[in-house]
Parts: C-alpha cells; sequence; structure tokens
C-alpha cells in the first residue's frame, strides 16, 4: 500500500474516538500499553527526560511518512507531535500558575478538539519540530526553579483531580513518553503494510 493511500484527510474524516479516558490512574500503577511506571518516576529527572523526549519527537518529524496514519483511528506521527508540543506548552502553563497561586483550577482542554481546529495533520513538520523543542526546553527551564517545598505545592483539574507539582511532573511525563510508544507501534504497522 503506497502511502498516498494511507494518508487521511483529517479535516473530513476525523474517525478517532475521543479520549475521554481518566489518565491519572497511571500515577497508581504501570501503564499496560507503554510499559512506563509514572508512580515510580523521579520528578527531579524531568528536566533530563524532557529533552531526551524532544529530541526523539525532533528525529520522528523528519520521516517521510509522517502525515500516514497506521489505521482511520490513530493518529500520524505529525498529530501525535503536535499532541506533544501543545500539552508541553499547556502543562508550562498549568505549572506556572501552581508555583504562583494557591491550589489553583486548570481550565478543560479538549485534545481531541485542538487537533481538529488546528489541523494536526496539516502542519509543516518543519515547524512543529522546533515548536516542540521551544516547548520542551521552555517546560524544562520552569521545572529547574522547582526545589524544596515547591515540590508540594497543589493544584486541581476542572474535573476535581488533585495533584501536587511532584505528582503533576510524573503524570505529565507518562504522557509524551506514551505517545512516542504510540508512533513506534504505528510505525511498524505502516512498514508491515
Amino acid at each position: 500500500m503506497n502511502s498516498e493511500r494511507r494518508r487521511v484527510d483529517t479535516l473530513n474524516v476525523m474517525a478517532i474516538s475521543p479520549d475521554d479516558k481518566n489518565w491519572t490512574w497511571v500515577l497508581e500503577r504501570e501503564c499496560a500499553e507503554c510499559g512506563f511506571d509514572a508512580g515510580s518516576y523521579d520528578p527531579n529527572d524531568i528536566v533530563d527526560t524532557l529533552h531526551a523526549n524532544a529530541a526523539e519527537w525532533v528525529e520522528l518529524l523528519e520521516s517521510n511518512d509522517v502525515r500516514d496514519r497506521p489505521s482511520p483511528q490513530h493518529w500520524s506521527a505529525l498529530e501525535y507531535g503536535c499532541h506533544v508540543r501543545d500539552v508541553f506548552v499547556l502543562f508550562n502553563e498549568r505549572l506556572r500558575m501552581m508555583l504562583e497561586h494557591d491550589d489553583p483550577t486548570y481550565q478543560n482542554w479538549d485534545q481531541d478538539a485542538t487537533a481538529i481546529s488546528e489541523r494536526y495533520n496539516d502542519q509543516d513538520p518543519a515547524d512543529v519540530a522546533p515548536a516542540l523543542l521551544h516547548a520542551a526546553e521552555s517546560l524544562a527551564e520552569r521545572f529547574l526553579t522547582v526545589a524544596g517545598e515547591m515540590w508540594q505545592r497543589t493544584g486541581t483539574r476542572s474535573d476535581g483531580a488533585k495533584f501536587t507539582v511532584h505528582s503533576f511532573a510524573q503524570y505529565l511525563i507518562h504522557d509524551p513518553i506514551h505517545h512516542l510508544h504510540d508512533v513506534h507501534q504505528g510505525n511498524r504497522t505502516l512498514a508491515a503494510g
């Protein structure tokens, strides 16, 4: 099957089911899909993890089949890359709120609506890669300011889920790691053709 046939027109067909799962369970047990154990992850490592993760995304975004979906129900590497970039931006703002305000509440973010409205699969990977790197670096810089009791500052998601900066870092880092797994799995499916 050639690349042209695999590419899905995301404006006309957004066949992906919305992700409405509450992923906070990753703080309690290892993710069966990607194998990452967020609950045992040391948030003091987050700066290095963000840098390494972002570098891997840049490599993936250079692929010739970056826009190809492994199936109509799964995002392409480009769509996942755009999502991860936006996660880094969003979590940077949420972290800022947690560090500057007492127990702030974060507004809901509809990632699926954003993917459609921002036309993720139509974005230029040459623009997405440096934006993702910048977003990861900005988030890493903010985490560098966290020390001591700051790890215990709290924030609340609009659905009522409560986080400390410590658990927030653990929860956050699962997302880009999990999506690397998604893309690698999708790439295996595409290669099998």
